[in-house]
């Protein structure tokens, strides 16, 4: 059995609570993240083992367990930590969208970005992995949920209700309009890229979609439109 030297403390997401460590320990740590988030997406959980971390990231197996405490907590702390660097360079985009002089512009700059991020095989591999897991770690859904409604879906509804407030759109369900703005313009693109990894899509078809897909959502909320029965 693995030693586990480190108190199971989580947050309330079920989420491996890392205690802080000093500088040189930190470097050590940011090594042993990075060798496991390799082994982890390139294994699975099962499969990853713990002395092929240790040695790519050029420490000892104990080393890995004195930072993290045993290979479940190590799996959730870096799954955790990936997420929010995944998801981080959208939220400016979308906190602005309710300032944006064109907001059909920003809507399509805003979706390529999504496709940029969402669709890159770094995402997409940390998305294949979560799925085959989620049944042995359900947090996982949550976690994952939880960070793209925070630094996604949340600045969006925001801006969504803002600018239905002005009168610039007529969203009487700010939630449910950003998910149907996400399906229409990226639904199809990543559905296909999670479940074939060798897929390609050409620039200029994505832009086709991404700029279907904005102005049919536009369409549906144009200020004055008569919602269908």
């Amino acid at each position: 059995m693995s030693p586990d030297p480190i108190a199971d403390e989580r947050d309330e997401f079920g989420i491996p609570i890392v205690p802080a460590v000093s500088n040189v320990s930190q470097r050590k740590r940011e090594s042993i993240v990075a060798a496991a988030t390799d082994e982890f997406l390139a294994q699975g959980y099962a499969a990853a083992s713990v002395d092929t971390i240790a040695s790519g990231a050029g420490v000892s197996k104990a080393t890995v367990y004195k930072h993290f405490g045993n290979k479940e907590r190590l799996f959730l702390a870096v799954v955790a930590g990936c997420l929010p660097k995944a998801y981080a360079d959208l939220k400016p985009l979308n906190s602005h969208i309710a300032e944006a002089p064109d907001l059909r512009a920003a809507l399509i700059e805003l979706s390529s970005e999504w496709a940029r991020i969402l669709l890159s095989d770094d995402i997409m591999r940390l998305r294949r992995l979560c799925i085959g897991e989620v049944g042995r770690f359900p947090q996982l859904g949550d976690l994952w949920y939880r960070v793209s409604y925070d630094m996604n879906n949340g600045p969006l509804i925001a801006a969504f209700t803002e600018l239905g407030e002005r009168g610039e759109l007529d969203v009487p369900d700010p939630v449910l309009a950003v998910q149907q703005l996400v399906a229409v313009s990226l639904g199809v693109p990543q559905l296909v890229r999670t479940f074939r990894p060798d897929a390609e899509f050409d620039a200029e078809e994505l832009t086709r979609v991404i700029t279907s897909g904005v102005d049919t959502f536009l369409a549906r909320y144009a200020p004055g439109r008569a919602p269908a029965s």
